[in-house]
């Protein structure tokens, strides 16, 4: 590849880390928007057995090929940059300007639902079966309690190999199951304040979940390929229920900062739309189809 793929790998992967952060969006979303899901979903199921083989024979090129270390290593650099970068920004804007946040990954994730509908190669009863189950499902996780659970070493480490499992789901945000789990505020803080234990040993949990279920997920692409696809396409509609811009406060919870955050929310509907929300949604919409307009203009020239 050329050096500029690189950095357009990256730069995707760094879309995915910025969304992996938000309670609500998916990075797996922004990887099928920028259509690299599939690569990425194969590309992690070749760490297995046969790659640790190689690596521990000392066998550097062949191990790197077979895990498509340079499609791998850009995106994977974008993610961990925006990831460390990002968290504090994005506490802040999440704080500060909810619905304009919220209003913008709301109108990307209606653009990208309606594209994800076009990968479905033939839609019949078994494709909207598949399609209703997502949406039963995102929705029934957006609207589930956060519950109180341990800090200890074991939960951490179950917490990242579930969040890390909905993060490559479109639609199922890891950030959100994080939050359903109680770490969400626990593991923001300690990647913001460079907490490398606990962000090892959540890391660590983390690989174990991606590496098992990116087999499960690479497998059921290839022998269910349109049922599969039509299950992801239902999470990113269900997950619209969580991403809503206009919300009522139900039950609130202190974190470890002594501040007061949002437990238990109900969508209301606005007494007028905000002219801005309602742009940052069309930017959102927009930004999808451009992308999707310049890849096939790209596609055509090759």
């Amino acid at each position: 590849m050329k050096i500029w793929q690189y950095i357009v790998l990256a730069l995707k992967g760094c879309a995915m880390g910025t969304a992996d952060v938000v309670p609500g969006v998916s990075g797996g979303t922004i990887a099928f928007i920028s259509g690299i899901y599939e690569e990425l979903i194969e590309s992690i199921r070749s760490v297995d057995a046969t790659a640790l083989r190689l690596l521990a024979k000392l066998r550097f090129a062949e191990f790197w090929r077979r895990i498509h270390g340079w499609f791998l290593l850009p995106v994977l650099l974008g993610i961990g940059t925006a990831v460390f970068s990002l968290a504090r920004l994005m506490t802040y804007l999440l704080e500060n300007h909810p619905v304009a946040v919220w209003s913008f990954f709301f109108g990307l994730i209606v653009a990208s639902a309606l594209l994800v509908a076009r990968q479905v190669g033939r839609w019949d009863w078994r494709s909207a079966a598949a399609l209703c189950v997502g949406v039963a499902v995102a929705w029934w996780i957006t609207v589930a309690t956060p519950a109180e659970t341990p800090e200890t070493w074991w939960f951490v480490m179950l917490s990242g190999a579930i969040a890390i499992c909905a993060m490559i789901l479109p639609g199922i945000s890891g950030a959100y199951i994080l939050l359903l789990l109680g770490k969400y505020q626990f593991i923001l803080q300690a990647v913001s304040d460079l907490n490398m234990p606990v962000i090892l040993v959540f890391l660590a949990g983390a690989v174990v979940g991606l590496i098992s279920f990116s087999h499960l997920l690479a497998w059921l692409l290839r022998r269910w390929h349109d049922a599969t696809i039509a299950v992801l396409m239902g999470f990113m509609i269900g997950s619209l229920n969580k991403v809503w811009p206009w919300k009522e406060v139900l039950e609130t919870y202190v974190d470890s900062h002594g501040k007061i955050q949002p437990l238990v929310e109900s969508n209301i509907w606005p007494e007028r739309f905000d002219a801005q929300a309602l742009v940052l949604c069309a930017a959102g919409f927009a930004l999808i189809y451009g992308v999707e307009l310049a890849a096939r203009a790209i596609g055509k020239r090759r």
